[in-house]
């Protein structure tokens, strides 16, 4: 395997991920290198060009999308289908020899290792390209030039927030390295970064994240920042001039030269770095050196305190209380005026707004009526955004970004009549709901192990969904955090389910051309109460909601249901009536707490 800093040599093959230095999913501008090249602006899949060719790889979620956004120079690769090789595969057996180019610090090393070994057997290799060939052409383009990497506005978040110091968070990351027998932790994930240091920023859109990396050694906290990014009450929060411990700033071009120094200062200490950490910066620390696992702060901060907990609760509450008017307003202003689905989405974001603690959404708002509820990640546009009408479903998935917590809920509604189709298909996405969020599964569970319960009652009449079923969610953090999920995908890096997790539930049903049906709910994994306790097992656990927002009644046909489905149903609803009712009321919000109740009506 070679590893070279610069490739003179032609390459048979020039791979573009979706990802940045720091492996993020939600991309600043600068970075969206994959969406420069192909068109595709979703946040997921990877591009491959040759002298010959062009293919993008991508899962189901943005298949009609893509086909939508790419021109006809461009092969879309329908990953996840039986009949679609892997990438690795595909240029295994379409290479015979020569190079494969990539930027080793947008490629993780567990990937680059996989990659490597499978090009290694079919005769060609894989070389690190120290420049990024996207960058060269985008540098290049007379029309649109790479936009300059952010440096917006660093900030502490308070500890009515976090519930815990950055120096707790230290001493029991400190614990876990000795544990390890390492002699560091390098952290390059920035949400890691963000949580264990307290602070926030806004450096990539929907995410109060910043460019930073940290490493915490049994002497010091480090952390990488651009020049100027630590004003004054950053460095207060980081313990400057306080006597006590205080983290090292350096500069975020450093972080190199920085675990060079690690490695030159023992012979045999162990460096920590994520197993999604960058072939860039793994490479720089010998084979018989690295710990390449999970770190604890990305466990850590998958567990959420009891101070998350609560913020989780409240934010949700209000949230909710945002979408209450929403829908309310929705079903009166239908038949008084044009609202699209930008126009409907932007009234959503303004009554968000009106919230306590509010930041900004924490993705694009997936507002979809009729057919565009079937593409999963839509994103509407003003010059053709369709209009919401009583004669379609519509499908709206948003969330937003709170300092006291972070939302992310799914509803479809219907202003009409459903047909009886459309009602089933709906019943059976909001029993396999249903079915995940009563389980009950033991402590450490995989998520893989339940994604099944959610797809059940689909799979009885030959339907089913190209996406996983639940994604971590970050407090007031990024609104999908690993490593816990629920996806019929294995996934080497879950923990298993434990107390404290705040996961999402969302099965679908998709039908190309016609409608869409999501029901997303955010659950926080909790003890469970069972009927008997064995000695020699470990705790079970279960779900309790933390989303708080009506599922139609209209859509719902209840003979399909059992009678513990509908007492589960008829016991959210409420929960959403004592937790919301009272910020309606207390905010006159007369109209939306009509339609709070009347939509929580107990049902059969």
């Amino acid at each position: 395997m070679k590893d070279r800093r610069y490739v003179s040599d032609p390459l048979a093959a020039y791979i573009v991920p979706s990802c940045d230095a720091h492996n993020s999913e939600y991309l600043a501008e600068c970075d969206e290198r994959r969406q420069f090249v192909s068109g595709f602006t979703g946040s997921a899949g990877t591009a491959i060009v040759t002298p010959s060719q062009a293919l993008l790889w991508t899962d189901g979620r943005y298949h009609l999308q893509a086909t939508k956004e790419m021109d006809s120079n461009w092969t879309l690769m329908k990953d996840g289908l039986v009949d679609t090789p892997s990438q690795a595969d595909w240029l295994a057996s379409s290479l015979s020899s020569g190079s494969v180019g990539v930027d080793p610090m947008l490629l993780t090393s567990t990937a680059w290792a996989a990659l490597a070994e499978r090009l290694e057997q079919a005769g060609a290799q894989l070389v690190g390209v120290e420049r990024n060939l996207v960058d060269v052409a985008w540098a290049a383009d007379p029309e649109q030039a790479q936009p300059a990497a952010p440096a917006r506005p660093v900030f502490p978040l308070e500890l009515q927030f976090t519930g815990r110091t950055w120096q707790d968070k230290v001493e029991e990351v400190r614990a876990a390295v000795r544990a390890a027998g390492c002699q560091a932790l390098v952290l390059s994930a920035l949400d890691d970064v963000a949580w264990l240091l307290n602070l926030r920023g806004s450096d990539i859109e929907y995410n109060p994240v910043f460019f930073a990396y940290a490493a915490v050694t049994e002497g010091e906290v480090a952390v990488f920042l651009g020049e100027g990014r630590a004003p004054s009450p950053v460095l207060r929060s980081l313990g400057a001039g306080q006597g006590g411990e205080q983290v090292v700033v350096r500069e975020y071009g450093a972080i190199k030269d920085y675990i060079k120094q690690l490695v030159a200062s023992s012979d045999s200490g162990k460096i920590w770095l994520s197993d999604s950490a960058s072939q860039g910066l793994v490479s720089l620390v010998p084979a018989r050196r690295r710990h390449l696992k999970t770190t604890p702060v990305c466990t850590m901060k998958s567990m959420k305190n009891p101070v998350e907990v609560a913020g989780f609760d409240s934010s949700h509450d209000r949230d909710a209380a945002a979408l209450c008017q929403y829908f309310a307003w929705l079903e009166r202003a239908v038949d008084k005026q044009e609202v699209t689905e930008v126009t409907g989405a932007d009234k959503l974001e303004a009554f968000r707004r009106e919230q306590e603690h509010f930041v900004g959404l924490s993705f694009p708002t997936i507002s979809g009526s009729g057919p565009n509820g079937a593409i999963i990640h839509y994103r509407p546009a003003a010059e053709s955004a369709r209009r919401i009408t009583r004669e379609e479903l519509y499908l709206v998935d948003s969330g937003a970004q709170y300092r006291d917590g972070t939302t992310d809920v799914t509803r479809t509604i219907h202003l009409g009549t459903p047909t009886d189709y459309e009602k089933e298909c709906f019943t059976r996405v909001l029993k396999g709901h249903i079915a995940l969020a009563s389980a009950n599964f033991p402590a450490k569970t995989k998520g893989h192990c339940i994604d099944s319960m959610a797809r059940a009652s689909l799979w009885q009449v030959g339907l089913d969904y190209l996406h996983g079923t639940g994604h971590g969610v970050g407090s007031f953090l990024n609104v999908h955090e690993g490593p816990c999920g629920i996806s019929y995908r294995v996934n080497a890096r879950d923990p298993g389910l434990q107390e404290g997790m705040v996961l999402s539930d969302e099965p679908g049903y998709y039908e190309d051309g016609a409608f869409g049906i999501r029901i997303e709910t955010l659950l926080r994994v909790v003890p469970a109460a069972t009927k008997f306790q064995e000695k020699s097992r470990t705790q079970f656990l279960t779900f309790t909601p933390v989303t708080v927002v009506p599922v139609q009644a209209k859509m719902i046909t209840a003979e399909l249901m059992t009678r513990q489905e509908l007492d589960w149903l008829n016991s959210y609803h409420q929960t959403c009536r004592d937790r919301v009712g009272p910020l309606l009321k207390a905010a006159g919000r007369v109209e939306a707490l009509e339609w709070l109740y009347r939509e929580t009506q107990a049902i059969g």
